[in-house]
């Protein structure tokens, strides 16, 4: 499939402006760029409330963001989305993904719990799924402070997020504990390498570069060793069954497509239910394009809507997820 007519657009008025790439900036200067870029391109989203709180972690406090769609009814309690947000490991932050966490609050009727866990290079690998795990615990015990049901909880997130969402699913199974009814998984990086075919096939001129990724990882690994380590390749783990339902979608010019794949393969193949959502004709980082791209207003729809049906067979009204590859 061509590229969206949309996305064209945008790469060629990229190319026009020949901004650095991240990997040519410092962390600083790149996530000041990234804030730039998205805030250009999201869609705002009214939502009923935010609250941003900080909380315990295992290094320092972590920042959250709270966001409730609507005011609730007394003892009423919504499931839970616990979001983290995209950017390599290195950049990105709870500001970068709040119109999608607004969009995702209301379309589900659920509260979006977005976490910003500790980047890279200040902070190695794994103090970011410290964070988010430290933020998943807290948040299952607190959540009914907030008008959270603890007991439907689910995770998600885009790029580095879905990738941190796939571990914090992996950790919670392990733990007995939150149960997870859902995992929301946006062009997630799973793999060890970044050596797939979409990866060298898309290394350029398509919003995220080869250079780009390596870069992150450089950046976020203390050696090595750290690719041979589920909790940053995913797809590595040797026991992939009893997760919970997955939706995972991908982007068909993105360098992460093909492991995002094969992660949807391989929790089929492990038992699992999932739907994996190929948005052909986009590029990585579209979910965020909401005020440029009908797909990614599209895409969110779609997780929201999965989010629904999964909180629905999660309180006992009979909906089921299809299981697609």
């Amino acid at each position: 499939m061509a590229l969206d007519p949309q996305v064209q657009i945008l790469l060629d008025l990229a190319r026009k402006a020949a901004l650095p790439e991240v990997w040519q900036l410092t962390p600083d200067q790149g996530r000041e760029q990234y804030l730039t870029r998205v805030n250009k391109l999201k869609f705002n989203e009214a939502i009923f409330r935010t609250e941003d709180r900080r909380i315990q972690g295992p290094g320092s406090d972590i920042p959250l963001r709270i966001y409730t769609p609507r005011e609730l009814n007394p003892g009423e309690k919504l499931p839970v989305l616990l979001w983290f947000h995209g950017g390599g490991f290195v950049i990105g932050s709870i500001d970068t993904h709040d119109s999608a966490c607004r969009m995702l609050a209301n379309k589900a009727d659920c509260l979006v719990v977005s976490v910003d866990y500790r980047l890279a290079p200040e902070y190695k690998f794994p103090a970011g799924v410290e964070d988010c795990q430290a933020a998943m615990k807290w948040t299952a015990l607190h959540a009914v402070e907030f008008g959270g049901d603890a007991s439907c909880m689910a995770v998600g997130g885009d790029s580095a997020g879905g990738n941190l969402a796939a571990v914090l699913a992996i950790l919670a199974r392990d733990a007995a504990h939150p149960k997870l009814v859902f995992q929301l998984l946006v062009y997630p990086c799973v793999a060890p390498e970044p050596e797939t075919g979409s990866h060298h096939k898309f290394k350029e001129g398509y919003i995220l570069s080869r250079n780009s990724i390596t870069w992150f990882y450089k950046q976020y690994l203390r050696s090595g060793k750290d690719v041979n380590d589920f909790r940053f390749a995913p797809l590595m783990h040797d026991d992939l069954s009893a997760l919970p339902p997955a939706l995972i979608i991908v982007a068909g010019y993105d360098p992460l497509r093909d492991e995002g794949i094969e992660y949807a393969k391989k929790l089929i193949e492990a038992g699992n239910r999932v739907r994996l959502s190929n948005y052909e004709g986009m590029v990585h980082g579209f979910y965020l394009m909401g005020g440029a791209l009908d797909a990614a207003k599209h895409a969110v729809a779609e997780s929201a809507d999965a989010l629904r049906e999964a909180f629905n067979d999660a309180r006992g009204i009979d909906r089921k997820l299809t299981k697609t590859a």
